[in-house]
């Protein structure tokens, strides 16, 4: 039997994270809460509580939570400090830009204050999903970015463009990029602020030395990645269980980027097979092999039985898709999980074959 195999953090340059920053269906509290002991177990430094589900965070962006949602928040920060996790938030003031009056900026200072009753290790400030085609744009962005920075008791602040790939989806999608965006933020931008950036697209399979240094060199900083992998909440992937582990590429980034942030699936549980192979990337470097990391975690994870039957159906899942199985596959798929009582995992391959797990056309990139 293979075990799961061990990693370090104490030889990496970059702190490794989850980012809950999809759309469609949201984990569990519950569930959330377990992320804090698996993340610890599995040598990563923080967790970041951004659903796009979470009107608080994004389109009621000034409103606080109710005592009770700030109280499942309390007790989930509460979890990842024991767990040693740095916890953070990701706070998307929707649209802020488009009215930059005084009781705006106003508003914006009372949230950030409202956060800090939280304290988070990690403030974001995410400008993700939102129009862009605004001249002037990265200058504004970058005020409300100081704005917060200055107001924040967090010990760390990440900020997201709304142009954060050289992806051509997203002008086409929330407009033409201002003159000089990028360049903006390398001159202005403190530098002690970071940049989220999801790669050469906006779900990037790898990444290669010569884009990161390329986007450095762009953005005067290294960037912190949001890697969209295993994310499954577009028009195209939540037809997919992506469980494979991550790419060759993510073994060689320590010293490239700022910081590595997975954005997971819906499945909270499923996700944690691709996600556990991160930190062991960044450890075995060019011995790194995605195939037999693959294998060892889901046996590690799911328990030998299980393990097969994934390794057997790996191809129909992230492949084939939802979509494409046939009437009789999708019965017979029903038929071989459902004998798994009580199996987290297998409990969710279960829920995605019954269409439990429908696209969110929020969800305007692939």
């Amino acid at each position: 039997m293979y075990n799961a195999p061990s990693t370090t953090n104490k030889n990496r340059t970059a702190p490794l994270g989850v980012i809950e920053g999809f759309f469609g269906k949201d984990w569990s509290w519950d569930v959330r809460s377990t992320y804090a002991e698996f993340l610890a177990q599995h040598k990563f430094n923080f967790y970041i509580y951004a659903p796009k589900s979470d009107k608080h965070l994004r389109k009621h962006w000034q409103l606080d939570w109710s005592s009770a949602e700030k109280n499942r928040l309390q007790l989930l920060r509460d979890n990842y400090r024991t767990a040693n996790i740095d916890f953070g938030i990701g706070l998307s003031p929707h649209e802020i830009y488009l009215d930059a009056s005084r009781d705006q900026r106003e508003l914006l200072t009372r949230r950030i204050r409202q956060i800090n009753t939280l304290a988070p290790d990690i403030l974001c400030i995410l400008f993700d999903d939102m129009r862009g085609d605004i001249p002037g744009l990265a200058q504004i962005q970058i005020d409300i970015a100081h704005q917060a920075a200055q107001l924040s008791t967090a010990r760390k602040i990440i900020f997201c463009p709304t142009y954060y790939s050289f992806d051509p989806v997203l002008e086409k999608v929330f407009g033409a990029m201002p003159a000089d965006y990028w360049q903006t933020f390398a001159k202005n931008l403190d530098q002690k602020i970071d940049i989220f950036w999801t790669g050469e697209k906006v779900c990037s399979a790898n990444y290669s030395a010569s884009h990161l240094d390329q986007v450095t060199a762009l953005l005067g900083r290294k960037p912190f990645l949001w890697d969209n992998y295993p994310v499954n909440d577009g028009a195209v992937k939540s037809n997919l269980l992506q469980l494979r582990a991550v790419d060759k590429s993510h073994a060689l980034l320590d010293g490239k980027i700022a910081g590595h942030a997975l954005n997971p699936m819906n499945q909270a549980w499923l996700s944690q097979i691709p996600l556990a192979s991160l930190p062991v990337a960044y450890e075995q470097k060019h011995n790194y092999n995605s195939a037999t990391i693959f294998e060892q975690t889901c046996i590690a994870l799911c328990g030998e039985q299980l393990a097969t039957e994934l390794l057997a159906d790996v191809a129909l899942f992230q492949e084939r898709g939802l979509k494409n199985l046939t009437d009789a596959e999708k019965s017979s798929l029903l038929k071989k999980y459902s004998t798994f009582s009580g199996n987290h995992y297998a409990q969710e391959i279960i829920d995605w074959i019954n269409g439990e797990y429908q696209f969110d056309p929020a969800c305007l990139t692939e």
